[in-house]
């Protein structure tokens, strides 16, 4: 086996699940809609890798990483989904340390996920407040943030 990924079902959301065409009428199953789940769209954090290239994590280092983000767990789903695609941005930005105003910059990429949603920023800010209460980001005062890693 050289790679092994395990997503805890707390990160399914549905922004990262894609609709398929239904089946034609005449299928078996005609109407019929299945979906695609897009990895890619995951953020980091809820990627546990139990084998990477061949090479097992240790079970320890797996469980850490789970219980660092099960408290995303206790949720309401319609909220996590804003929650991870915030983290999503978060990672995206590549540093430990960023600012609100880099976050900001996500937001159309926001606002294409939530076109109805007329106040992104708003949205993005109050997320980074659910991430520092669920212990996944510090604040360090006057709009910047570190990743607790």
């Amino acid at each position: 086996m050289q790679n092994l990924l395990f997503v805890p079902r707390f990160f399914f959301t549905e922004s990262i699940i894609q609709k398929r065409k239904p089946l034609s009428e005449h299928a078996r199953r005609a109407g019929w809609v299945g979906c695609n789940i897009l990895l890619g769209e995951i953020p980091s954090d809820g990627k546990l890798w139990l084998v990477s290239n061949g090479l097992e994590t240790r079970a320890s280092d797996v469980r850490k990483q789970f219980e660092r983000m099960r408290p995303l767990e206790r949720l309401d789903a319609h909220l996590r989904g804003w929650t991870l695609n915030v983290l999503k941005i978060v990672r995206k930005i590549g540093r430990k340390e960023f600012s609100l105003s880099e976050a900001y910059l996500f937001a159309p990429e926001l606002a294409r996920i939530y076109p109805h949603n007329r106040y992104i920023r708003h949205k993005i800010r109050q997320q980074l407040q659910v991430l520092r209460d669920l212990g996944v980001l510090k604040f360090t005062g006057r709009g910047h943030y570190s990743l607790d890693t």
